[in-house]
């Protein structure tokens, strides 16, 4: 067990996240996936968590494994196209992880999530949140118009707006 890991957890105040993700920024990441949905048959669902529960913490989860969790809770892999991607932030660890549904992981290598992941990574660090979260949905939205781009029939089958947990 990590101790350090679960006091940083243990020990983030409520209002941090709020700081992180106003809810003007909270907007323009929904409005960012509306847009970017337009020009692709991809879904994007974008979840952002402060810190993790302390079973989770017991269990030492991962943010990847969590990110599972919440790719399973959220309904992700519930589309027509299994064009379903999610963009997992946990804060507490500024860590980042996009998991794709088979559809696309059969298109677009993981390696193509990862360097997103890495670029948001480094702009949070930067404590460019906002600027980190518009850019990587931007990016995912190329990479998914160009595996699956929009087509006459195009439904919104997972909400836009960002899911703070």
């Amino acid at each position: 067990m990590n101790i350090l890991r679960m006091l940083k957890h243990l020990m983030l105040p409520d209002w941090w996240r709020r700081r992180v993700f106003a809810a003007d920024d909270l907007a323009a990441i929904g409005a960012a996936v509306s847009a970017s949905e337009q020009t692709h048959r991809g879904e994007v669902r974008f979840v952002a968590e402060a810190s993790l529960a302390v079973s989770a913490l017991w269990r030492e989860l991962s943010p990847r494994q969590r990110a599972a969790e919440v790719f399973a809770a959220e309904g992700v892999w519930d589309t027509e196209e299994n064009s379903g991607i999610l963009i997992y932030v946990l804060l507490a660890d500024r860590r980042v992880e996009i998991l794709a549904d088979r559809g696309i992981a059969a298109r677009v290598p993981q390696a193509e999530w990862d360097a997103i992941c890495r670029d948001m990574e480094q702009a949070f660090r930067a404590g460019q949140w906002r600027q980190g979260a518009l850019q990587a949905v931007a990016r995912a939205g190329e990479l998914l118009a160009a595996h699956f781009p929009a087509a006459a029939s195009n439904p919104n089958e997972l909400p836009d707006e960002p899911l703070m947990l």
